[in-house]
């Protein structure tokens, strides 16, 4: 399958890169910047070069040997990576008297680039660095600039090379699409990465790769899980069971409600009260990291229990994503969070991995989903964290705690419905504070727990923006939850982006 590889060199933005070209139904896959793939250069039709946190005279600056790529494959270099092309060659990149952050207009643009096709002068760019390009070796040819930025876009003469120094995958460039779009011409791109192709590509490799092997899956009654079960079962049908676990961490009802929406799709499904042992297990714990990894290793434990009973089983088949992937690598050595899919499980069963969904964003899911003919209940269904509510209940988790949060959770979510805001809304949910607050019913004072509503707009979950909820709306979920749900007399409201926050609370 043709790609274009984006070497990621630590940039906030380096996922939306991959995500507009996605936009653009063309696959691509992001890397970590040394980790360029020697095996299937004949796959690959162009790279792009991510921005970076760091200076190219930083003496932390990520750095790769560009001449095993220039000249082989066209290369655009964002921001980071203009400057990199640009040192590397021996140019000149210097620090600017200010840093050079948000909008600027392009005052000229060389129209007759293929890079620059169609993009008007005066077209808005978004910046974001303190270094400036000053001085280019001669056969570097200025394609763009702006007021303050003499060098904002260049190509190499006589090679498929080019650099801007500003963001095209950002909203904020107006024209950045088209931008990106014009480097996917200059690659020759085929641009035939849609739904339909995924499917049948996906399914005849599981083929290959399953053969007439046993595949154990682990359901959790999200999107992701859901799909993967699907794909799976068009591959290989009876092969295929499903374990759906019960940690007691779920919404209200979503066991029973899970299990009835997947024999309705046909599949080999087996379910697990497990409870109690997981409430053991975290009792006394209150660390978020050491929850999800005491969920984690506990769900192994029953997943494990339940597959063993399974005989000859080969594979295990997990829903994990793309933003899954990424955020358990880290550039810098600082992983965002653990994720409840990634890790564990095929060591302790001695069983080998399947991972279907691996390359998509969620949005690219949901698409599949929906060509796959599954029902909207379950594709429009919100995210879940893995580890449950009890990422969700912050501070020690207890039976009792989970109880009082299923309930307001519910009402949040069946309001949600009601109003037609649902499906409006990327992700919604409640979290239980670790603190209790005064509050007066009837003629009672009372000293009880505060709920926070968290409710977010997003594409594919790497950025996020609180949703704009009507007051009336947030006025109606709060007097329901307060008078309804014993144990809560406050109510407040997460008005937090992702990023500087996450969209969970742990």
């Amino acid at each position: 399958m043709e790609k274009i590889i984006i070497l990621d060199f630590g940039s906030q933005t380096t996922q939306l890169i991959g995500r507009r070209l996605r936009e653009l139904n063309e696959f691509c896959e992001i890397l970590p910047y040394n980790k360029f793939p020697e095996q299937t250069k004949e796959d690959i039709k162009g790279i792009i070069l991510s921005g970076s946190p760091f200076s190219v005279y930083d003496p932390k600056a990520l750095q790769i040997d560009l001449n095993k790529i220039r000249g082989k494959f066209p290369i655009l270099g964002i921001c980071y990576g203009a400057q990199y092309i640009v040192h590397s060659a021996g140019g000149k990149v210097q620090p600017g008297n200010t840093r050079e952050y948000g909008r600027a207009s392009l005052t000229y643009v060389d129209s007759t680039d293929p890079l620059m096709s169609n993009i008007p002068v005066g077209s808005q760019i978004w910046m974001s660095h303190s270094d400036s390009i000053t001085e280019v070796p001669h056969n570097f040819i200025q394609i763009g600039s702006t007021q303050d930025v003499q060098i904002a876009a260049f190509r190499i003469e006589g090679e498929k090379t080019w650099g801007v120094q500003f963001h095209p995958e950002v909203f904020h460039t107006t024209e950045g699409l088209l931008l990106l779009e014009n480097f996917l011409n200059i690659c020759d791109c085929r641009r035939n990465w849609t739904p339909a192709s995924f499917i049948e590509t996906t399914i005849q490799q599981l083929k290959e790769q399953l053969k007439d092997e046993k595949v154990v899956l682990g359901l959790s009654g999200g999107v992701d899980s859901s799909v993967t079960a699907v794909l799976l079962n068009r591959a290989i049908g009876k092969n295929l069971t499903c374990i759906f676990v019960d940690h007691g961490l779920l919404r209200k009802d979503e066991f029973r409600e899970v299990l009835t929406n997947y024999e309705h799709l046909g599949l080999n499904v087996i379910g697990v009260d497990a409870k109690e042992r997981f409430y053991a297990v975290l009792r006394g714990i209150a660390d978020p990291e050491k929850k999800r990894k005491i969920i984690g290793a506990e769900f192994i434990n029953v997943f494990n229990e339940e597959a063993k009973k399974i005989e000859n089983v080969k594979w295990l088949a997990q829903g994990t994503i793309y933003p899954d992937v990424i955020e358990s690598y880290s550039i810098s050595g600082n992983t965002i969070k653990s994720h409840h899919n990634v890790g564990g499980l095929p060591e302790k069963m001695h069983l080998k991995l399947c991972e279907p969904l691996r390359l998509l964003f969620k949005d690219e899911v949901r698409s599949v989903g929906i060509e796959l003919g599954m029902t909207p209940q379950l594709i429009k269904r919100h995210p879940f964290p893995g580890p449950g509510l009890a990422v969700r209940i912050l501070g020690e988790v207890t039976p009792q705690k989970v109880a009082i949060l299923q309930e307001a959770d519910y009402i949040f979510i069946q309001e949600l419905r009601k109003w037609d805001i649902y499906d409006k809304v990327w992700q919604a949910g409640c979290v239980l504070l670790p603190i209790q607050a005064v509050g007066v019913m009837g003629d009672e004072r009372t000293y009880e727990n505060v709920v926070a509503l968290r409710a977010v707009t997003s594409t594919d979950a790497m950025t996020a923006d609180w949703a704009k909820l009507p007051y009336d709306f947030l006025a109606k979920v709060s007097n329901e939850i307060i008078n309804k749900v014993k144990g809560i007399n406050r109510v407040v409201y997460d008005i937090s982006s992702k990023p500087p926050a996450t969209i969970e609370w742990e």
